[in-house]
């Protein structure tokens, strides 16, 4: 079955569009911009707001990097956010509030003028002997959390629109949003940009949402119902046998099956992978 299910699966992979399929996802941003430092930054900015219907995030995320200029990296590094206030006024998504966009964005300046890049931040928690990125994760999210927001909220306090950019696997979230920004910060192929060097795609985890939850339980790649980092090793791992040097390769493409609505729990007889047992 697993060698069915392989052959299926390289081939949906060979033939799939995903230059044509790219207007559909946040990965578009930062293919604006061509300098590393800003692929980075408008990466990790787009990865943040994805959440919801694509329609509806995205055009959050092009205003606030339209505002930021040529060089989103450039814009943080050498603006403070509090005196650039007016400049992202009234812009909120969902569960986001202004002050918690604009403390994402003091948060991110900091550190890069801290440390020079995100990369940086993961790098110094990540674990080469480990079987996963999941050190490297969570320690760069504490990393974030630790910088003081007060001079944002007025206090040292962390509201939940803010928290809600920054979950980790030390405390169970699948991290879809940061997983999907590791996948295109480390895989070198497709769409992806490859500029973090050093990281083996195999250490990657799968970012688990709604779409890829439901396809892996019918692929027989985990049985657990919930949507936990749990469950995001386990198919990362029922992934890894059947490639195990690049297990995501096959993220995109099937996670677009869930987004154009190709597949649903409605349009299970339709199914391209069906192996008929």
């Amino acid at each position: 079955m697993t060698q069915t299910l392989k052959q299926k699966l390289d081939k949906f992979y060979r033939d799939y569009d995903f230059k044509g399929r790219i207007a559909n996802d946040p990965i578009e941003l930062p293919h604006l911009f061509t300098r590393p430092e800003d692929v980075e930054v408008s990466g990790f900015i787009a990865a943040c707001f994805s959440y919801g219907k694509v329609e509806l995030f995205k055009p959050v995320i092009k205003s606030l990097l339209h505002r930021m200029g040529h060089s989103p990296y450039d814009f943080l590094l050498n603006h403070n956010i509090c005196e650039n206030r007016e400049l992202f006024a009234g812009l909120r998504y969902r569960f986001n509030s202004n002050d918690d966009i604009l403390c994402l964005f003091h948060v991110l300046g900091s550190l890069i003028r801290k440390y020079g890049s995100v990369e940086s931040v993961f790098r110094r928690h990540y674990r080469s002997s480990d079987t996963s990125i999941e050190a490297g994760l969570a320690g760069m999210t504490e990393v974030f959390l630790g910088v003081d927001t007060s001079v944002i909220y007025g206090d040292a306090a962390k509201p939940k629109g803010f928290l809600q950019f920054f979950p980790s696997p030390a405390r169970g979230s699948a991290c879809k949003r940061m997983n999907m920004f590791l996948r295109w910060m480390i895989r070198d192929r497709d769409i992806d940009f490859g500029i973090w060097r050093g990281f083996p795609k195999n250490k990657l985890v799968i970012p688990l949402d709604v779409h890829i939850a439901r396809i892996s339980r019918c692929l027989g790649f985990t049985s657990r119902a919930s949507q936990d980092w749990k469950t995001a090793i386990e198919i990362t791992e029922s992934l890894k046998t059947i490639d195990a040097e690049d297990p995501l390769k096959y993220d995109f493409a099937l996670c677009h099956q869930g987004i154009a609505r190709i597949c649903s729990s409605k349009r299970c007889d339709e199914c391209n992978f069906k192996l008929g047992i």
